[in-house]
């Protein structure tokens, strides 16, 4: 019994690992990668809305595009799970796959990769110690590189224009090799023997006085050993096999009125497979060399927007006149994968406002705005209005919170005392960085702070935003209230010194509170207790202000 309800739960494949890198993928491994070759540059049919078969969208490729049903309705629902159909070759499982699974397209001609050669140094210029301009000549068809000089007096890596190729021609015959385009690139990568370039950088290290050479020759060093420890091979930086995104990470949303909306990664893919495609066409029909070398040429400008636009000049637009957003832009910057989805998840229990200042809380309290705080506590609101009784079920709890009655607020009053908050303000660059406090429930919109602890979040009033996060165990709880608090955090850990000190404002009140005035009333004068204190105050009017130096005997 217990295994036949497991049929209604996917398929669990998830790995576990301890850690992740980045590095150079092989043909083969995007081809591992990949459930089928993207052929065609056509999304979806705007007729019936469904997928074109070698599309960029296919489901035959990517997988169904609702859960456990084929292309062509042939099988549908749980019981045929797994099964492949032999009409459109669809296989029939959850339509979240079209988020996992890759593509790839075979490129016609290698492609150098714009990571590896724009980058600062060059790669692949470090690695053949050529010029990023020399690359650049040989990679969009304005010089050519000599792959295999033969027994002529030319060298391997030498450049040789259009002039120079013709006289070595007619000088050499084909005594020697010199290609242009990536195809030449890739073929000096692959003649590269790491452990040789190791040695016989070593020694010319140990040759050379020149402090400039030097430093070329310890880039050239780390790079080799690099590439020779990780396994990877220079080859690789020259692409041969284009992996293609899933399409659920480039959706295409239909609009009101029949129109779409796509993903600018649609439109970069749909050029490189049209140049592809047209090159491969030359090719089978022999055209002319010039024609095949703009085609070509054409392909690395297509990928490198691909990969990276505007790094190689003027960015690819859309329709309206907006640079394509490419693969590199989806990954780089704060708006990226890594710093926006995989560093910065959002999480539960957890709320974000700006910050103003607080001044009549104390050291150790926060205040919260009333909506927040009800938002952020409650499952603990919930569970008081049952214990009590105003409600029987958690809907019945529920529906009371959404009417925030008086009586609510003072259950949140109630949930909240002694239960500490921890407010985290970005960038966390030190521990001080996440404080915890107690919360008071205030009016308005804003997180309000006390103005001696902005010093250790490096916060200051101008809009500034903080986090809000409620730790949930009696754990969590007592970890904050003994570690976190920011009373038991007034020195600093980098160097001992205090870090909650006054500044500001309340330098300026202390000074003006105690600053001298001459003659002026109770100036001098000796005070018995507080009420004598008191009565010559009440007696002045609450319009004057005591001099401090009035002693209290």
């Amino acid at each position: 019994m217990r295994n036949l309800l497991n049929i209604f739960k996917p398929k669990d494949q998830t790995e576990i690992f301890n850690s992740i890198k980045i590095g150079l993928a092989s043909p083969e491994m995007v081809r591992s990668w990949s459930y089928g070759e993207v052929k065609k540059p056509e999304t979806i049919n705007y007729r019936t809305f469904r997928p074109e078969r070698d599309g960029l969208f296919c489901a035959k490729i990517f997988g169904p595009v609702k859960d456990y049903e084929c292309l062509c309705g042939k099988y549908k629902r749980l019981k045929h799970r797994g099964v492949v159909c032999e009409k459109c070759g669809v296989e029939v499982t959850q339509s979240k796959v079209r988020r996992e699974r890759m593509g790839h397209l075979e490129l016609a001609s290698p492609v150098a990769h714009i990571w590896f050669l724009k980058s600062l140094p060059s790669r692949i210029g470090l690695l053949l110690d050529m010029t990023l301009r020399e690359i650049e000549r040989v990679l969009y068809f304005e010089a050519y590189l000599v792959v295999d000089p033969g027994m002529t007096t030319l060298k391997k890596g030498q450049l040789l224009s259009e002039e120079e190729y013709i006289e070595a021609l007619e000088e050499f015959g084909n005594d020697f090799d010199a290609l242009m385009g990536a195809e030449a690139i890739r073929s000096v990568l692959k003649d590269v023997k790491l452990e040789d370039l190791i040695n016989s950088i070593h020694q010319d290290m140990g040759a050379t006085a020149s402090q400039i050479k030097l430093k070329r020759l310890s880039k050239r060093l780390k790079l080799a050993e690099s590439l020779l420890q990780s396994g990877n091979r220079p080859e690789w930086m020259v692409l041969q096999v284009l992996p293609v995104l899933p399409p659920d990470l480039r959706p295409l949303v239909p609009l009101d009125g029949g129109r779409f909306a796509t993903s600018d990664l649609n439109d970069l893919y749909r050029r490189v497979i049209n140049r592809n495609n047209r090159l491969r066409r030359l090719l089978e029909l022999n055209a002319p060399e010039i024609i095949v070398r703009n085609e070509k040429r054409m392909l690395q400008k297509s990928v490198d927007a691909l990969l990276d636009n505007g790094r190689m000049g003027r960015a690819i637009t859309g329709s309206n006149k907006r640079p394509l957003k490419s693969l590199a832009d989806m990954i780089k910057g704060k708006q990226g994968r890594f710093r926006q989805n995989l560093l910065g998840k959002r999480v539960d229990y957890s709320g974000r406002s700006v910050i103003v200042v607080g001044p009549t809380l104390k050291l150790h309290q926060c205040g919260i705005p009333k909506k927040m705080a009800l938002e952020l506590f409650k499952p603990f609101v919930f569970s008081k209005l049952i214990y009590q009784g105003e409600a029987a079920t958690i809907k019945a709890a529920k529906r009371l919170a959404e009417a925030q009655g008086p009586e609510i607020w003072d259950i949140l009053d109630d949930v909240i005392r002694e239960h500490p908050v921890l407010l985290n303000r970005a960038p966390t660059l030190h521990r001080l960085g996440i404080q915890a406090f107690e919360p008071v429930l205030i009016e308005g919109k804003a997180i309000q702070l006390h103005p001696l602890v902005c010093k250790a979040f490096n916060a200051d009033f101008d809009g500034d935003q903080m986090a809000v996060h409620v730790p949930l165990s009696i754990e969590a709880q007592l970890e904050s209230r003994a570690l976190m608090m920011s009373s038991n955090n007034i020195l600093s850990p980098a160097n001992g010194e205090p870090i909650i000190v006054p500044s500001q404002d309340v330098v300026l009140g202390l000074y003006y509170m105690t600053r001298e005035r001459i003659n002026d009333l109770g100036e001098g004068h000796i005070f018995t207790d507080v009420t004598e204190v008191q009565r010559a105050y009440d007696v002045v009017g609450s319009s004057r202000v005591y001099s401090p130096t009035a002693n209290l005997s």
